[in-house]
């Protein structure tokens, strides 16, 4: 999966402007869905149609990533900027930023004491002379990227957009690997996640599944004096139990388990503090669809360098092909 992940966390994809990841995604699996489409809002919806019989399942990986977006250009042309999705100023000093059109930019401060960072003291030098010169690049309203290469450590990953280009990688190879299944497969590549679960709203609405099945990372607590919690980077596949948006349905949780219980697939329970995923709204649709996570342990999340462990995305891609091929008796 390496080639496709690295294609995947390289690619551009800002909230909104999901359209080249969307692209991408395409040449990946159309050889493997019976139908694709993209709706108005810019999700990609991959269909398998499945044997006759079975639930409708809607599987959501949101393509989009975090990024900035220009606001001002000064007359010595420097652009300052806001953030589209969770940025934190101190870890985005010294960081480069990628716009469309593949202009560069690093991120720089104005003087003060470290403690006092805030966005609206950080701006851009795309290496401008003068405003003209930056008008000549970029634009007010310009999205922007943070930009940082892929890197292979061996067993564990490095990329900027881990979050949540990992968990389109793992739907695009389920996908690929899913043999005969009574159920019909809806893989979502959703658009606008970041900013507010936006995607996953309109497209749960459109199909209206009998499962709800969210695709995202999640923090972990075995770093070094990090926040306590019980996810830990190559444990398995983690089967959330509760985050900010969703409480997972008791029977989803129940499906997950036995699952990964029967097919000897690593996994660990998650409990999150804060955030929340595509189940979030995925749950609310309608009347209600039962939903859940499986979540992929990451470190340095929405920084330029979240990592992951190839075993745990592994069974992560296991746990969805069961959950695809299972009659999911416990949803009857």
């Amino acid at each position: 999966m390496k080639d496709t992940i690295k294609a995947l966390v390289e690619a551009f994809g800002p909230s909104g402007y999901e359209t080249e990841v969307i692209d991408l995604i395409k040449t990946m699996v159309g050889d493997h869905a019976d139908e694709m489409r993209v709706d108005a809002l810019g999700n990609l919806i991959a269909v398998k149609k499945g044997t006759g019989g079975g639930k409708r399942i809607m599987f959501a990986g949101h393509a989009d990533e975090i990024g900035v977006v220009v606001t001002h250009i000064d007359d010595k042309g420097f652009l300052r900027f806001l953030n589209v999705g969770g940025l934190n100023p101190f870890s985005l000093l010294g960081n480069r930023v990628r716009f469309a059109n593949g202009t560069i930019g690093v991120i720089g401060r104005e003087k003060g004491e470290a403690k006092d960072i805030s966005l609206d003291k950080l701006f851009i030098d795309i290496g401008a002379n003068d405003k003209a010169a930056a008008e000549a690049k970029v634009n007010i309203g310009d999205f922007g990227i943070m930009h940082r290469e892929f890197t292979d450590l061996g067993q564990r990953l490095i990329a900027k957009s881990m979050d949540d280009r990992i968990g389109c990688a793992v739907l695009v190879e389920a996908l690929k690997r899913v043999n005969d299944t009574p159920n019909d497969l809806y893989f979502v590549f959703t658009a606008q996640e970041e900013v507010g679960i936006r995607g996953a709203r309109t497209s749960a609405y459109d199909i209206n599944p009998d499962l709800g099945v969210a695709l995202d990372v999640t923090l972990t607590g075995d770093s070094p004096e990090a926040p306590r919690m019980e996810v830990s980077l190559g444990a398995g596949a983690a089967i959330k139990i509760k985050d900010s948006s969703l409480v997972t349905h008791p029977k989803v949780k129940a499906l997950m388990t036995r699952l990964a219980q029967e097919k000897n697939i690593p996994y660990q329970y998650e409990v999150l503090e804060r955030g929340g995923t595509d189940a979030g709204a995925m749950h609310l649709t309608r009347s209600g669809v039962p939903s859940g996570t499986i979540s992929i342990p990451c470190r340095y999340v929405h920084s330029v360098s979240e990592m992951v462990d190839q075993g745990d995305v592994q069974a992560c891609v296991d746990l969805v092909v069961a959950i695809c091929e299972d009659t999911l008796a416990e949803l009857m």
